[in-house]
């Protein structure tokens, strides 16, 4: 049998689907549409491995409907266009049975090929699932994401992952005559990078090495599996491991490091808007108000990827991670958002105080919404302390400035300002 380990074991039902369970579990959002037989179109996006196209699988089977499935990679209009009319003559818009059609990777679809989609979505001849790595908001248009609800399917945690290596131990045809002891887990699940497939193929990869009974443990790991390191696989691994190389390397203040690793995403075919967004992001969480300028550089920087393409941008990157990598740097305002989280969800719903609310009707300044606020304008410098939070919260202290000159000189503002309400 040919057949790989993964493809042998891939659940058929929603009750041997392991992990998701916000989406699949029995109060899932994705459980109670195939109960009612109605199902949206739908982006599924997550990291590789995750079991995007084993759900969309399930959610044809479950609900009795014509599959048809392309790949991004290797179709283009023509095909669409195809599926599309067998799809109009096996259902359509006067069933609720349309056929359901899965495209996979469907963020590497260029805009042409996803306004194809459009009309047969609208119309409601497919349900579209669409599977995707990347964030749908950058990589699917907005008039076809505007007809699909997206779903965040989230990284296999190592419980999950040891319940798929017992499941195969147990349940696999091939693998379940073999005796079998899983001693360690640690290198198996650290080589597999959280894919789900790759797991599976690893440990038949290992089963396979050994005569007679298999004892799992990290020696036998590490001797038998070789990793190319050196290769950048923008759909595998490396996709994930040299993008945290190179973010880590310019939070690291390294314009070197930086370079490098941006070299070997280029050399490797990687989406340049992908890099350009990481970098967005890095400006802010990262650098933040050390330096505002350097999350103006990055946004121009992804404009302008996104106008030029390769191979001409990789020049900008060079320049924006270089610029990023030589900033001072500050996380205090993702710091602040994080905590500002974690506080609201431990405090609930409190109630806004009544001279912040807002009072556009005579029974809202009857019930003093409103009164006592102080128009900051109508004071000297345009400050006047009064509070701001609810009073359950009061003087907490969400937002704790970084170690940079810029943010040392808000500490010092918000320290003569504040007079000692807030801990700076």
């Amino acid at each position: 049998m040919n057949e790989p380990l993964a493809e042998r074991i891939r659940p058929k039902v929603l009750e041997d689907y392991i992990s998701q369970q916000h989406l699949v579990g029995e109060n899932g959002i994705l459980t109670q549409h195939i109960k009612k037989g109605i199902i949206p179109s739908l982006i599924l996006w997550g990291p590789p491995g995750i079991g995007k196209t084993t759900l969309a699988n399930i959610i044809a089977s479950s609900s009795e409907r014509p599959f048809y499935t392309l790949s991004a990679i290797n179709s283009g209009v023509k095909d669409i266009r195809e599926i599309i009319e067998k799809a109009k003559q096996s259902g359509g818009l006067f069933t609720t049975k349309n056929p359901i059609l899965f495209i996979d990777e469907i963020h590497r679809f260029s805009k042409s090929q996803q306004d194809s989609l459009l009309g047969a979505v609208e119309k409601g001849w497919v349900t579209l699932i669409g599977a995707t790595t990347e964030n749908p908001s950058f990589e699917v248009i907005p008039a076809l994401l505007s007809r699909c609800q997206v779903y965040i399917l989230n990284s296999f945690d190592k419980e999950d992952l040891i319940a798929l290596i017992e499941r195969a131990i147990e349940k696999d045809e091939l693998i379940s005559k073999r005796k079998i002891k899983l001693k360690e887990t640690d290198a198996l699940l650290q080589v597999s990078g959280g894919d789900a497939r790759k797991l599976l193929n690893i440990f038949e990869l290992l089963v396979n090495s050994v005569e007679g009974p298999v004892e799992i443990t990290n020696k036998l790991v590490l001797e038998k599996i070789q990793k190319n390191t050196a290769r950048y696989d923008k759909t595998g691994d490396q996709h994930y491991d040299i993008i945290s190389a190179f973010i880590k390397s310019i939070r690291g203040s390294d314009p070197n490091a930086a370079v490098y690793w941006l070299a070997r995403m280029i050399e490797g075919g990687e989406d340049v808007k992908f890099i350009a967004r990481r970098l967005l992001i890095l400006a802010s969480e990262d650098i933040g108000n050390a330096n505002p300028t350097a999350l103006i550089l990055a946004n121009n920087t992804f404009q302008a990827v996104a106008v030029i393409g390769s191979p001409e941008s990789r020049i900008i990157l060079s320049q924006c991670a270089i610029y990023l990598a030589n900033s001072a740097k500050s996380n205090a305002s993702y710091e602040a958002i994080g905590n500002a989280q974690e506080l609201v969800r431990k405090t609930g719903d409190l109630s806004v105080p009544l001279p912040l609310r807002n009072a556009p009707t005579k029974l809202m300044k009857d019930l003093e919404y409103g009164k006592n606020y102080k128009y900051a304008h109508r004071y000297e410098n345009n400050f006047i302390t009064q509070e701001f939070m609810p009073d359950e919260i009061s003087n907490t202290t969400l937002y704790e400035p970084g170690n940079n000159t810029r943010e040392n000189s808000f500490r010092e503002l918000l320290k003569n300002r504040w007079k000692g309400k807030y801990k700076y």
